[in-house]
């Protein structure tokens, strides 16, 4: 059984809209008056799928469990011109923050930014008509019914990307989870070694009457750009930051030197996004209380304090942190909002409209090919005349034919479409 408390920003997901239901052909029936025309009604659309943004939700370990979502499908058409019910529709909740990607090409279909925001994903498929609605001046009792559309799985891609004000970053065990807890309401999990902080932790900081967000995100080590540590598993949740309190134990009582680690944070910061290297960072030199803080405190601030706003806090205690809060506010003041992901507005998956077709030549026959095909070839019944009519005018309508003649067919060749194959005649 998976860990309950591990946390999870990235999963996959398999997703299905309803099927069409299929329309009903039937004719009117009385006592003494076996057929009476035709009565069959259309049937229901299937489900759509969506995905909703839901503030309550933190992580996706939910979908961990549950990778799989079906809407419902449309139910058969009635009797007496009767309509099938619609399937049920899902809505499937993620946390704010989060990525909605299409799993084969990648492609960000929506960025679930808010509460309560939601996209629709994936469109049901059409209810075929009923043999009522294929009646004309000329064909009175048509013996046939339209199939509803089918709909295939597809396969999503969720990806929480924590959505912040200030990221906290440093190397492990620099003091970022006791920082966060000093100047948030937050609790993060706080102990002396390293990787205390296994998923971001996010507080807001109340500044007079404003407020902005900061998260701690995950300690960095060197290599985590190529994965080595957490750190490759959250640098993506520091993207969403409009800027970075680069937090860095001056002490050095670990025996790291300070200026080192804080060259080591930017080079990964670099090496995964330039755009994230490139946010504005403030210095937050912590545990100034500890022996030998002094010393390696002048050596920073000779080198840095021209290129960075610098402010020197013991955050056991909470000294300097109101310092800090002013600083972080005053910058923020006037850096632009969290931006959204860009992403296709438009995408859905959709049935409707997509009725295209392809011919190849296979062995002397002229395969067809394509949704338009496969949408005829569930509709047609072989032993019916007008539906062979209908099959014969969509292909003419089409285009399909004028493709077979442009591609140099004869009188008497084989076409072939799903399971109908005929012999052509101009």
């Amino acid at each position: 059984m998976a860990d309950k408390n591990l946390f999870t920003d990235r999963v996959k997901i398999t997703i299905k809209s309803g099927d069409g239901g299929d329309g009903m052909n039937s004719f009117k029936a009385y006592k003494g008056k076996p057929a009476c025309g035709p009565d069959g009604g259309d049937g229901g659309n299937g489900g759509n799928v969506y995905i909703e943004a839901d503030n309550s939700m933190n992580d996706l370990l939910a979908f961990r469990y549950k990778s799989k979502y079906v809407a419902g499908d449309g139910e058969r058409g009635g009797t007496n011109k009767c309509f099938g019910h619609g399937g049920e529709d899902i809505i499937i909740k993620v946390p704010v923050g989060t990525v909605v990607k299409d799993y084969e090409s990648g492609t960000v279909i929506a960025d679930m930014f808010a509460h309560g925001e939601r996209k629709l994903i994936a469109e049901g498929g059409r209810g075929g008509k009923g043999n009522v609605r294929f009646t004309t001046s000329r064909r009175h009792a048509p013996n046939f019914a339209q199939k509803g559309e089918k709909t295939e799985l597809h396969v999503l891609q969720l990806e929480l990307k924590v959505i912040a004000d200030v990221g906290l970053i440093g190397f492990p065990n620099v003091g970022k989870s006791t920082l966060l807890s000093k100047i948030t309401a937050a609790r993060p999990k706080i102990a002396n070694y390293h990787f205390t902080t296994l998923s971001p932790n996010l507080g807001v900081v109340k500044y007079y009457d404003n407020s902005f967000v900061a998260a701690d995100i995950p300690g960095l080590i060197e290599g985590a750009a190529d994965g080595a540590g957490l750190g490759h598993d959250f640098l993506r949740h520091i993207e969403r930051t409009r800027m970075l309190v680069h937090v860095i134990d001056i002490s050095g009582a670990e025996g790291r030197d300070p200026v080192e680690d804080f060259k080591k944070i930017n080079t990964e910061l670099k090496q995964y996004s330039k755009k994230l290297a490139a946010l504005p960072q403030i210095i937050a030199l912590n545990k100034c209380d500890v022996y030998g803080a002094e010393e390696n405190l002048k050596i920073f601030k000779k080198k840095y304090c021209r290129r960075y706003k610098i402010f020197t806090i013991t955050a056991v205690n909470g000294e300097g942190t109101e310092e800090l809060v002013a600083g972080v506010f005053e910058k923020l003041k006037i850096l632009p909002p969290v931006s959204r992901v860009e992403s296709d507005e438009t995408f859905t998956y959709r049935k409707s409209g997509n009725l295209d077709f392809e011919i190849y030549l296979d062995g002397g026959v002229y395969v067809v090919v394509g949704s338009l095909l496969d949408m005829l070839c569930r509709n047609v019944v072989l032993s019916d005349p007008d539906s062979m009519a209908y099959f014969q005018k969509i292909l003419r309508e089409k285009g399909v034919i004028s493709k077979l003649k442009e591609m140099g067919i004869k009188e008497n060749d084989t076409v072939s479409i799903g399971e109908v194959e005929f012999d052509f005649v101009p």
